[in-house]
C-alpha cells in the first residue's frame, strides 16, 4: 500500500497540482496585499481618509472606534470594509485567471490551426504508403498514382 502511495504520489500531475498550489497560494497574498497596501489606501484617501479595513457596523448598537476595539469588548460587526478588500481580491484574481486561461486558449488554437502533414499526403493505392499529395510516382514502390484531385476517375497504375 505504501509503495501504491509513493507511485501516486509521485506522478507528474501530481506533482504539478502541488506546484500550482503553492504558486496559488503566495500569488493569492500577493494579491492581498496589493489591494490593502497600494489600492485601497488612495480610494480611501478620495474618500476622505477612510481605512477599510476599519469599515464596520456594530449589530449592538454601541459605538467602537475601531473593529480591533469591537472585537476586544466582543461585538458581533458587520466588517463591510474587510467584504470590500476580500471582494477586490477575488476580482483581481479572477481576472489574471481569466486573462492566462485566454492566452491558454489562444495558444492551443494556434497549435491547432498548424497544417496536419497527414492532411499533405495521400495514400499509394498499391503499397498504401503515405505520399505527397502532388507527387506522380510512389517513392517505396515507384507506382504511377493520379494526382490527388483525378485519383478516383483514371487508372491506379501503369506498367
Amino acid at each position: 500500500m505504501l509503495k501504491e502511495f509513493k507511485d501516486f504520489a509521485m506522478k507528474g500531475n501530481m506533482i504539478d497540482l502541488a506546484i500550482g498550489v503553492i504558486i496559488g497560494g503566495a500569488f493569492g497574498k500577493v494579491v492581498t496585499s496589493i489591494v490593502n497596501d497600494v489600492v485601497m489606501p488612495p480610494i480611501g484617501l478620495l474618500l476622505g481618509r477612510v481605512n477599510f479595513s476599519d469599515l464596520f457596523f456594530s449589530l449592538n448598537g454601541n459605538s467602537y472606534d475601531s473593529l480591533a476595539d469591537a472585537k476586544a469588548a466582543g461585538a458581533p460587526t458587520l466588517n463591510i470594509g474587510l467584504f470590500i478588500n476580500t471582494l477586490l481580491d477575488f476580482l483581481i484574481v479572477s481576472f489574471v485567471i481569466f486573462i492566462t486561461v485566454k492566452q491558454l486558449n489562444r495558444l492551443r488554437k494556434k497549435q491547432e490551426d498548424k497544417p496536419d502533414p497527414k492532411k499533405e499526403t495521400k495514400e499509394c493505392p498499391e503499397c498504401l504508403s503515405d505520399i505527397p499529395k502532388q507527387a506522380i510516382r510512389c517513392k517505396f514502390c515507384t507506382a504511377y498514382v493520379e494526382p490527388a484531385a483525378s485519383m478516383e476517375s483514371s487508372p491506379r497504375t501503369m506498367n
